[in-house]
């Protein structure tokens, strides 16, 4: 069985089909999907889809690209959905979380503020991060140092071998998805074939990150079988010892996932 660690089930192109959807990855052997959050507004939907969708999970957290839509005092109300969430089976941790240095006109000081917090908020309650990485892994890196969170996923992970490296030296699992499936991908492919497999962890950033073979089209969370196989094929080992290890390192990188699949 395969674990989608990074599923926005809750996005609109979904809202034609999300249970057909979620029930077609379960038929295609995805056992869980990890649904994070985006911003306070979305904190009860992923938390009511999760409860919803069989195998479902949910993470909480503002994304960097939501930050300037976010009030300072949104951290006190994901503390309180924190709190509130600690004895809920299906919580996993915070996400996403992180930095985007590729998408223009975001406010740099603004996205560390709730990165910091929210950094803060996990160390408090000694939960892991799904972080959201782009074009900012080493910023990303050195909050999770200066907060000491040691656990979680560094999500679409698309840096160097020594920026990989850190990461894993500091306890982080790395996320791949759709884009191993692309040939002209070189460097991602490279990183997904040459590191060690426990540091991996499978994803689809559904409806995001399609695979080669829905270039374009909508990404859905019954396609990580098969983006499975490719990056099993690109690693010269089986499907299904491919499967286990990412499965076994999604619940290292999230353990609670772990103890609500038990």
């Amino acid at each position: 069985m395969w674990i989608d660690t990074h599923c926005h089930l809750d996005a609109s192109e979904f809202d034609a089909d999300r249970d057909e959807v979620a029930s077609k990855a379960h038929r295609a052997g995805v056992s869980r999907i990890v649904i994070p959050g985006i911003a306070r507004e979305n904190f009860a939907t992923v938390r009511e889809l999760a409860h919803r969708v069989e195998g479902g999970a949910y993470a909480l957290g503002i994304h960097p690209l939501f930050t300037p839509g976010a009030q300072e005092s949104d951290l006190d109300v994901l503390r309180m959905e924190i709190e509130a969430s600690l004895d809920d089976p299906l919580f996993v941790g915070l996400g996403e979380i992180g930095l985007d240095f590729f998408v223009p006109g975001l406010d740099d000081a603004r996205q560390q503020f709730f990165y910091n917090g929210q950094l803060e908020l996990a160390r408090e309650f000694d939960l892991p991060v799904i972080c959201h990485v782009r074009k900012s892994q080493d910023q990303v890196l050195k909050g999770l140092r200066r907060h000491k969170v040691h656990r979680g996923i560094a999500h679409a992970f698309n840096g160097s071998f020594q920026q990989a490296q850190a990461f894993i030296d500091h306890g982080m699992h790395l996320g791949f998805g759709g884009n191993v499936t692309f040939e002209r991908a070189l460097q991602i492919r490279r990183l997904a074939q040459q590191l060690p497999l426990d540091a991996i962890v499978v994803e689809t950033d559904a409806p995001d990150i399609s695979p080669a073979w829905l270039y374009k089209e909508r990404n859905t969370p019954d396609q990580i079988p098969r983006i499975g196989a490719s990056l099993a094929v690109q690693r010269g080992i089986s499907e299904s010892e491919l499967a286990l290890g990412t499965t076994a390192n999604a619940h290292a990188a999230l353990p609670r996932l772990a103890l609500s699949s038990a």
